[in-house]
């Protein structure tokens, strides 16, 4: 069943923070993750507040990202969307814990998923997948910590 994402309401379920200029791209990378190891081919994000040169709809591998401008919000383009995909929406999953969003999705006659729990989805994938055991990304912290000792252990030349 395809899906309808509500990007930040999705975001602190993960534990990444909406205060990070990386969050939309990280979440990006753990749904596309999902999307290949669970074979579903049809997932949208939507985020708003893009400001004006960012705005706009990508396609990012199967991933769909709206970056919904300054002004309107992912709720309304959840809920036209919706609209413009008339009597199929039925076949859709709408993602949020927004109560409006799951009530206009309800009217669609979609699916509503919270966020929390399709949360819990993405973990439970994401822990199947070789790819997380071997390819975490580090912290900008832990990038630091590392630096700061291969630093101490380089050798000048002439020492």
């Amino acid at each position: 069943m395809p899906f309808l994402i509500d990007g930040h309401n999705l975001i602190p379920k993960l534990g990444l923070r909406l205060d990070s200029m990386d969050d939309e791209m990280e979440l990006i990378a753990i749904v596309q993750e999902f999307a290949r190891l669970e074979r579903k081919s049809q997932l949208e994000l939507y985020f708003d507040g893009a400001p004006p040169p960012h705005a706009g709809t990508r396609s990012l591998g199967t991933i769909k990202a709206h970056f919904v401008p300054l002004g309107q919000t992912a709720d309304n383009a959840i809920r036209d969307r919706l609209r413009k995909l008339g009597r199929a929406a039925k076949n859709w999953t709408v993602v949020s814990s927004d109560r409006e969003v799951q009530v206009n999705a309800r009217a669609a006659h979609a699916e509503v998923v919270s966020s929390e729990e399709f949360a819990g989805m993405l973990t439970r994938t994401g822990e199947r997948s070789p790819k997380s055991k071997k390819d975490k990304k580090l912290s900008p912290q832990e990038v630091d910590e590392w630096l700061t000792i291969f630093n101490q252990h380089r050798r000048k030349p002439g020492e």
